[in-house]
């Protein structure tokens, strides 16, 4: 049973775990729909199964699935991912899944954003997004856990936390006009501190360049441990990528979290650029109302964009030249973790990575 509590999280003692905290388990949903990922979906279907065996190595997974990718889906996954039919409209786990949240008992709740599929009618990605906003309820319910509706449009992918007080968002994202033009800054900021159980907001002005989440930052800056981030990075000038890290770097290196520590500032240099081929742009339906997938359009590459799990990171990787030293910088930052990499090129033509994809469930 999951009753809906009209509290607050905060108000009940509960808050976010950081991602690096005990997981009961991961959550995925199958990749097909065809006007988002090429040739409809099977070459990101042949991915998301390598990342959800990798995790499954670790800890349980769960795989949701339209009714229609049922029997494709599990003969592609290992058995031990658990496979459960829900109706979705995009396979975007980590934004449009619950936030869980925990207490001093173990007891754990979970936080059912609203969703409105990155910017509703202003700039949002696709219509309709309904199903996509009931995966969240759906998803407590199986689990019997108890949920709040959160009242503010919020994806899991634009916030991140240390699990000591801290959280750090873009105003790029949670400030564009399509998710709460109604709400004042300092508004947003307290339903955070309401709803995920902290006392700071570190606030970036962006995340990557031309991401199509107005800037998460999951894929630009993340804790990797208290008091050290990590921060998608270049050393080309002229890139414009340069002065979106520079700005962060600069609000990073001034910041102090709920702990009154200073941040530790690891730079991961980004991939590429990486663009779309004639190829990867023909394998994509054309469908009005939902963002085109063209020829030479700049995709926001990065190597933040990873799922640490039990014992492990799962670490998207491009065939690049930086690939190396992004491998060496996560055994560097996650001692004690295995970290299997994954090719990460599918996941980002359909505009997210390895995190964005997954959603972790705390122990």
């Amino acid at each position: 049973m999951s009753i809906t509590h009209t509290t607050t999280p905060a108000a009940d003692g509960f808050h976010m775990p950081a991602e690096w905290a005990a997981q009961a388990g991961c959550w995925m949903i199958w990749p097909e729909r065809p006007d988002n990922w090429r040739l409809g979906g099977k070459p990101a279907q042949e991915v998301f199964a390598q990342v959800a065996s990798a995790i499954a190595e670790y800890e349980p997974v769960t795989m949701l699935v339209s009714a229609g990718q049922f029997q494709n889906a599990r003969s592609h996954l290992p058995e031990t991912v658990r496979v459960i039919e829900m109706s979705n409209d995009d396979s975007w786990m980590r934004d449009v899944g619950p936030t869980f949240v925990v207490d001093p008992a173990g007891r754990k709740r979970g936080v059912d954003w609203i969703f409105n599929a990155w910017g509703g009618l202003v700039d949002g990605l696709y219509f309709p997004w309904d199903k996509d906003d009931a995966i969240a309820q759906k998803t407590l319910e199986i689990e019997g856990v108890d949920r709040y509706r959160a009242p503010l449009v919020l994806e899991g992918g634009s916030i991140d936390v240390d699990g000591e007080g801290t959280v750090i968002v873009t105003e790029e994202c949670l400030l564009s006009e399509g998710r709460n033009p109604d709400l004042t800054r300092e508004q947003i900021e307290q339903h955070l501190k309401d709803y995920l159980g902290v006392s700071v907001v570190i606030w970036l002005p962006y995340g990557v360049y031309l991401d199509e989440t107005n800037g998460h930052t999951d894929n630009f800056c993340r804790f990797v441990a208290p008091g050290k981030v990590m921060l998608t990075w270049t050393d080309d000038v002229s890139d414009p990528q340069y002065e979106r890290s520079a700005a962060a770097l600069r609000i990073l290196e001034s910041a102090v979290d709920a702990q009154g520590r200073h941040l530790e500032v690891v730079k991961i240099h980004q991939p590429g650029p990486i663009f779309i081929t004639a190829e990867e742009s023909a394998g994509v339906d054309a469908v009005d109302g939902t963002l085109p997938r063209q020829e030479g359009d700049r995709l926001a590459g990065s190597y933040v964009n990873s799922y640490i799990g039990n014992d492990v990171v799962i670490l998207p990787l491009f065939d690049d030249v930086h690939d190396d030293a992004a491998v060496l910088a996560y055994k560097d930052m996650f001692p004690g973790r295995a970290i299997v990499t994954v090719p990460g090129r599918e996941i980002l033509l359909g505009g997210g990575n390895v995190h964005c994809i997954t959603q972790q469930q705390p122990a």
